[in-house]
């Protein structure tokens, strides 16, 4: 699975990358496709099964969708707005 997460800061791209190779998922930054709106506009684009936002990352996290293989992309998590 390819995947793509949006953040609210840099700071939560780079911390959701790091979290990914630990976790060996290979994962990379990458400004965000224009499909996906961010606040940022830094995106972590993986391949492999995407670590799940927790803690202070659950935090940094905008979205996390699966791009699909025909295009567009299928929401996977998305962050409660308060």
């Amino acid at each position: 699975m390819t995947f793509v997460a949006t953040f609210y800061s840099h700071f939560g791209a780079i911390r959701y990358k790091k979290m990914c190779q630990k976790a060996g998922v290979q994962a990379e930054t990458m400004p965000v496709p224009r499909d996906l709106s961010s606040s940022c506009g830094t995106c972590v684009r993986g391949v492999g099964e995407p670590v799940m936002p927790d803690g202070v990352a659950k935090e940094e996290m905008e979205q996390l969708v699966e791009a699909l293989e025909q295009g567009g992309y299928r929401l996977i998590y998305r962050a409660e707005e308060s």
